[in-house]
């Protein structure tokens, strides 16, 4: 595996500011090895017309089967946390057939925030239908607004806001860091790789994304 390191600078993927510390090369096509141990800090600032984004310390993925811990670590960075992925991971239950479900990323969320704040949702159906979608975009606005950023699991492809697709036909952990439009738009942080650590999709599409697993907020 390629360990050339990335020298510390600003992810602008979408136009957002992403921290990250000493990144190593890909691993794979979907997956990438992970960073370093920065420091995370809390940025809670309301944006005009219904926008917030919280601050994120990313770091990618070790590996292939790492995208629960990962998606877990750069989610507790949003609140000034950096735990180690490797005793996430032990916690969850992660193995090389990657994190079971969202209901053991919950556990481990309220046990770093140091409160019961976050619950699972699942969409069981294969599709979002409109009251599904509109839950999930009041759980996002609500749990940015709380400072906090929201994991997801999700399967498929999906198309951003820039029309670029992102596949994970085997299932994948992602964290939702912002929104914007009241909620329309969210910002997410992907631990698969560093190239794309931040895009925006509508809630619309990542609704469907989620569709047939969960999320956390």
């Amino acid at each position: 595996m390629r360990t050339d390191l990335i020298r510390k600078t600003a992810l602008t993927a979408a136009g957002l500011a992403f921290t990250t510390g000493a990144i190593a090369g890909p691993l794979t096509a979907a997956h990438t090895a992970h960073a370093a141990t920065p420091t995370a800090s809390v940025q809670t600032d309301r944006k005009p017309h219904g926008e917030r984004e919280l601050k994120v310390d990313y770091a990618a993925q070790p590996n292939f089967y790492y995208c629960g811990p990962a998606a877990t670590r750069n989610a507790l960075t949003v609140q000034g946390k950096n735990i180690d992925v490797d005793a996430m991971a032990k916690v969850m239950g992660t193995t090389e057939d990657g994190t079971n479900s969202i209901n053991d990323i919950t556990p481990v969320l309220n046990k770093e925030t140091g409160r019961k704040a976050y619950e699972s949702t699942e969409i069981r159906s294969t599709k979002a239908d409109d009251k599904q979608t509109d839950e999930l975009r009041a759980d996002i606005v609500r749990t940015v607004d709380d400072g906090r950023a929201v994991v997801a699991n999700i399967a498929g492809t999906a198309t951003d806001t820039d029309g670029n697709t992102h596949a994970f036909e085997g299932g994948h952990y992602i964290s939702v860091v912002g929104y914007r439009d009241n909620g329309k738009t969210v910002t997410i942080a992907d631990s698969a790789n560093p190239d794309t650590a931040a895009y925006r999709i509508s809630v619309d599409n990542l609704a469907d994304w989620i569709a047939t697993r969960g999320y956390t907020s």
